[in-house]
């Protein structure tokens, strides 16, 4: 999906660059000072190899944008990677990265020949997700929103009075691993009844094996298949929905109630099942979300979609770029 247009750009224009680090690609663009992606390469992640083979594939990419004439423009580099992070640290150890154990990536990042001398920002995948939606997105007209990433786990991001929130070490807002149900079962991160174990795409397709659902003649376990047969009707597809809804509104509801949302922003391939997922959510955050306060808050989908990461790490760098707005 794209995003809003921008107007027009001018030949002089700030540029901010931004890296999408994930578990199966790494992205890089350039981006304009009003949120537009300007320019956009990946390439594959070598999700196995060691710090040294991930590092160079994020060197080719910076290569690759610093090749372009644009990156002259370029006053700051925002990098969006898969957690967990540690932006006081400048480092990174994200789970589907074993080569990568708090690994430097902000030093590594910053020593490149291109990016000497930029200053160079650090977050969170779903950080920079929520401060695209924020920036040029669905939570661009509120001051108070939480953008989730509902997808194989579930990210989250908070902004607080007009302003991103990432804490101390930029994992404020981790909405994936606040436990919903407390005899559950247990988390890989050590805790029991997280929400990412209950709502995320992997969540919606062990619940549906679990009670006995089985994927058509495509073949397709997956959480898009649960949603396939959910639209056709299929009752134990609609209850893999329906709890997956239920344990999600709990930790928008709690979040909300702790400090005082306007907007949830929902996103990630699980979000892309529209109305299988949205109906049962907004009937299930009535439930929960009764104080007088929180029963105002809204609930969109996401805007931005495969663009977000990348508009993401430009938005974590607008404030450090001495000439963007």
């Amino acid at each position: 999906m794209s995003h809003p247009p921008a107007g027009p750009v001018t030949p002089d224009e700030p540029l901010l660059a931004g890296l999408d680090i994930g578990g199966t690609k790494i992205a890089g663009g350039l981006v304009d000072t009003r949120g537009a992606l300007l320019h956009r390469l990946q390439v594959p992640t070598p999700a196995d190899g060691d710090r040294h083979r991930l590092m160079a594939a994020v060197s080719h990419v910076l290569d690759e944008l610093a090749r372009r004439p644009e990156w002259t423009r370029v006053r700051a580099l925002g990098i969006g990677s898969a957690g967990p992070v540690d932006i006081a640290a400048g480092t990174v150890s994200p789970v589907n990265l074993p080569g990568w154990r708090e690994f430097p990536l902000h030093a590594e990042a910053s020593a490149h020949p291109a990016v000497r001398g930029l200053p160079v920002v650090l977050g969170g995948d779903a950080v920079a997700m929520t401060a695209a939606e924020h920036w040029r997105g669905a939570a661009r007209p509120y001051r108070n929103a939480l953008c989730l990433v509902v997808s194989t786990g579930v990210g989250a991001g908070l902004v607080l009075d007009g302003r991103l929130h990432t804490g101390t070490t930029g994992n404020a807002g981790h909405l994936g691993h606040i436990s919903v149900d407390f005899e559950g079962r247990p988390c890989p991160c050590g805790s029991r009844g997280c929400l990412e174990g209950l709502a995320s795409g992997t969540a919606i397709a062990r619940t549906a094996a679990g009670s006995g659902w089985r994927p058509g003649p495509d073949g397709d376990a997956t959480a898009t298949g649960v949603a396939r047969a959910a639209k056709a009707g299929d009752p134990l597809a609609l209850a893999a929905f329906d709890r997956a809804a239920k344990a999600l509104a709990a930790g928008i509801a709690a979040t909300a109630t702790l400090v005082e949302l306007d907007v949830a922003v929902i996103g990630g391939g699980v979000a892309g099942a529209g109305d299988t997922l949205f109906t049962p959510l907004r009937h299930h955050l009535d439930s929960y979300a009764t104080l007088s306060f929180t029963r105002r808050l809204a609930l969109a989908p996401a805007r931005l979609g495969t663009t977000a990461g990348l508009i993401g790490a430009a938005a974590l760098a607008r404030d450090a770029a001495p000439s963007a707005p």
